[in-house]
């Protein structure tokens, strides 16, 4: 294998699925003995990284125009490994890159028009110019190498993980911060992008309502979302961002997870409620169905009674519950950040 470099514009950038992806898969691959090391080409002022790998500052620039112009210019013969979305254009076939769903072909109306426009674009030219593209689920393989254009063999899968929300222990303190008591609230997480479809939950939010529960809505928005969501009700509560700590917390002592997105190129959430044996009821959507497997509750995006049903049935019958987090901690097992390095450098080797 050529020696390696990986794009660091994702350290210290505001955190999404995206930067966790590329953060904890960062942190498996250099816990990996067997690995070759990567050296890490960080902007000028990104902040120091916490990882054993070489790394190297790179022009004086940040951003899209950093990622561009200046980071090919130091690759010096090794292959570029980018994990967050964008890749720059000028690397051609000496470099991989993660592109995690075909969002922006498949749900154009959660994205802005400059940022849709700029995705589909860079996406097309990384594949007409041979850069070796990587993705996160089988779903989203298929999806990508529609849109491109390209046969589905082109594209690798490299698997995602949810035990990074049991690094640090649960804090409790943010259930009386919200008023909230063990066991008498369901969880949401997720951005309000349209495809996360946060407000279609009237019916469930109601149903908790009227069982003297409450809907907890973690998440917020971004520059790069439109049609905008969320949950409305009077049992709703809106959390915003919380810590990984809060968020464990959140999940061990929810009724369970609501996950309503008709869309999703992984599904982060699910598989961190899986880690903290919290009941997973879910859209059967995109990547869902293959990601959670048979741990889930499922219902339709599309028809809010089926939430609302699904929701009735989760709180009417204890067992079911319990029979859900086991299904939740075996899928788990299945998907697990040093799997997805591993993937990952096979990936790499098989393209060398």
């Amino acid at each position: 294998m050529m020696p390696l470099a990986l794009n660091g514009r994702f350290v210290g950038q505001r955190f999404s699925g995206v930067q966790r992806f590329a953060t904890e898969i960062t942190a498996a691959w250099a816990a990996l003995a067997e690995a070759p090391r990567p050296t890490l080409l960080l902007p000028a002022a990104a902040p120091e990284p916490p990882w054993p790998l070489p790394s190297q500052r790179v022009g004086s620039r940040g951003g899209q125009l950093w990622e561009q112009a200046e980071l090919p210019r130091a690759l010096a013969g090794r292959t570029l490994v980018n994990l967050g979305n964008t890749a720059p254009l000028l690397a051609g076939r000496r470099q991989a890159v993660v592109i995690h769903d075909a969002g922006v072909f498949d749900t154009p109306e959660s994205y802005s028009w400059q940022f849709r426009a700029w995705y589909r674009l860079m996406h097309h030219v990384l594949a007409w110019r041979g850069a070796r593209i990587l993705t996160v689920s089988e779903f989203s393989r298929g999806r990508i190498a529609h849109h491109l254009g390209i046969a589905a063999d082109r594209i690798g899968v490299v698997g995602e993980g949810g035990e990074h929300i049991l690094r640090e222990p649960a804090d409790l303190a943010v259930l009386a911060k919200y008023g909230l008591a063990p066991q008498r609230y369901a969880l949401n997480v997720g951005n309000r992008a349209a495809h996360k479809n946060l407000g279609g939950q009237g019916q469930a939010a109601a149903l908790l309502a009227a069982r003297g529960c409450k809907l907890a809505a973690v998440g917020g928005g971004g520059a790069v979302f439109a049609g905008a969501e969320a949950a409305e009700g009077a049992a709703v509560v809106q959390l915003g961002r919380v810590s990984d700590a809060e968020l464990r917390a959140l999940y061990e002592n929810a009724l369970c997870l609501i996950f309503p997105s008709r869309y999703e190129g992984f599904g982060l959430p699910p598989m961190e409620a899986f880690n903290c044996h919290c009941p997973v009821l879910a859209a059967k959507a995109g990547s869902l169905p293959e990601v959670c497997g048979d741990a889930a509750l499922w219902f339709d995006p599309a028809q809010p009674a089926t939430l609302a049903a699904a929701l009735t049935q989760l709180l009417d019958t204890p067992a079911l519950a319990e029979t859900l987090r086991q299904r939740g901690a075996a899928q788990a097992q299945r998907y697990t950040w040093p799997n997805g390095a591993r993937a990952l450098l096979r990936h790499l080797e098989a393209s060398a």
